[in-house]
């Protein structure tokens, strides 16, 4: 029994040493091409046809700005 549990950790320890290797080398292999937020400064750029529309004059924001001064 001690020699089954013995080829069982074995078995275990090999097969995490290679998930972990070939888990570094796609990360490793990755690394290479900038992602989508390095290259926009951390900016989300989106691809909607919807035009943004940040502020509306309304009574409500008038009065918002007159106490913010």
């Amino acid at each position: 029994m001690q020699v089954s549990r013995r080829e069982f950790a074995k078995k275990a320890a090999m097969v995490a040493a290679g998930a972990v290797a070939s888990g570094t080398a796609l990360m490793a292999s990755g690394e290479s091409k900038p992602k989508a937020s390095q290259i926009s400064n951390g900016v989300v750029v989106g691809t909607s046809r919807k035009k943004e529309i940040n502020y509306t004059k309304t009574a409500a924001w008038e009065e918002f700005y007159r106490s913010a001064k």
